[in-house]
């Protein structure tokens, strides 16, 4: 098995051969990371969250260039790192022509940013392939080592700024101050909407919806906006980092297929917050524990595959009669997984009855049940795994 680095706290491991971007939502540790990465070179560095270093690139992009070549002149300058550039994105002009002068082709650059969707709009050159793509999110369970505690995961979430909080109340202060200042800061300062009323209420919205089959339809009527400005909402979320989709699976397996893509927020404590439930506990051997744990391992899954760089493709299935499979995992060049998530502690065989009603339709699957049973049981070709087990056996991976 690859050894996870010791030495580096985050899986997230930007190639320094070149230039790269990080992106994330707000309070991941961007800024953190590209500091680590970048600490035995020499860095400018520009904090576009800063309202006079803002301001002054507002006015005049070139004056990067500027004190690039100025800095080069006096001396040695390995790298610029611009945090949040979302925030002016015509200094990507700046960093593209600078990339491709000769005085200044020496340089790098990290650039950090938790929203394409302002690069998007505001049409921003994206360097045309000449800058990696990272991207960060809140700590795995790989990351934390000794430190992770799922019931906490469930309740709180795994942003990095949590684990430096108390008590519940902290947490919970946090939580509720994050949303605010996303609202604030991502949607409302950034002009992502116009109206940020009904936008507030389909973040409450999505936080119910976060973990099922979309359906617009139904966060039309709970919002009071049309179907088109949900399906906007929704992509603002997963614009700025906030969600993901999980597909269904693409190939045909049955007639009766559900062909609409699930929708997961990128954070159990922030998904709660959203929501107005955290000062009730997710407690275990409930519905409510059950769904988080299966968004746990869902989002922990996902973050693997972006950090260790293995190019699977999640998808779920899930037939017009309800039966369905939490998680198909397919790698390349090898058969699919195909997986159901318990959270049980002690796992029996019918909790492989959704996964044999699927036994005949894959060719090459291995099967998988992964729940909080720590002792691994066959159930004929259906293997029942810790889930901590099963994902380090599919990503390949230990924890040193």
């Amino acid at each position: 098995m690859k050894k996870l680095p010791l030495s580096f706290p985050r899986l997230s491991n930007p190639l320094l051969s070149q230039s790269f971007f990080v992106f994330g939502a707000r309070g991941t540790g961007k800024s953190t990371l590209v500091r680590q990465v970048l600490s035995r070179e020499k860095v400018l560095e520009l904090n576009l969250l800063e309202a006079e270093v803002e301001e002054r690139y507002a006015r005049s992009p070139q004056d990067l260039g500027r004190e690039v070549r100025a800095r080069l002149a006096r001396g040695r300058l390995d790298w610029v790192f611009i945090d949040e550039v979302q925030k002016q994105p015509k200094l990507l002009d700046e960093v593209h022509a600078m990339m491709e002068a000769s005085d200044t082709r020496s340089v790098r650059f990290a650039l950090t940013g938790s929203s394409a969707r302002k690069l998007k709009l505001m049409g921003a050159n994206l360097l045309a392939g000449r800058a990696f793509v990272n991207e960060l999110y809140p700590l795995s369970f790989l990351e934390l080592g000794k430190r992770f505690n799922l019931d906490e995961a469930l309740n709180w979430g795994t942003l990095p700024r949590i684990f430096a909080l108390v008590s519940e109340l902290e947490k919970q202060e946090f939580l509720r101050a994050y949303v605010r200042n996303y609202l604030k800061e991502e949607v409302w300062d950034e002009r992502l909407v116009q109206n940020l009323d009904p936008f507030r209420k389909f973040l409450e919205v999505a936080a119910q919806a976060s973990g099922t089959i979309l359906n617009f339809s139904k966060a039309s009527q709970q919002t009071g906006v049309n179907d088109k400005t949900i399906k906007k909402y929704f992509e603002i979320l997963v614009d700025t980092f906030l969600g993901f989709y999980l597909e269904p699976y693409a190939r045909s397996v049955r007639s009766q297929q559900l062909m609409t893509p699930k929708f997961y927020l990128f954070d159990l404590g922030v998904k709660r917050a959203m929501e107005g439930l955290l000062t009730v506990p997710v407690a275990p051997k409930t519905i409510a524990y059950g769904r988080a744990f299966e968004h746990w391992v869902i989002c922990e899954c996902m973050r693997l595959n972006r950090y260790l760089r293995t190019d699977f493709k999640f998808s779920y299935l899930k037939t017009k009669d309800g039966v369905e499979v939490d998680l198909i995992i397919e790698r390349p060049g090898r058969g699919p997984v195909v997986i159901e998530i318990k959270s049980g502690e002690r796992i029996a065989e019918d909790a492989c009855t959704s996964l044999r009603r699927f036994l005949k339709d894959f060719e090459s699957a291995e099967w998988r049940v992964w729940s909080n049973d720590p002792t691994p049981r066959m159930f004929g070709e259906i293997l029942a795994q810790y889930w901590q087990d099963g994902i380090r056996e599919i990503f390949d991976v230990s924890d040193a």
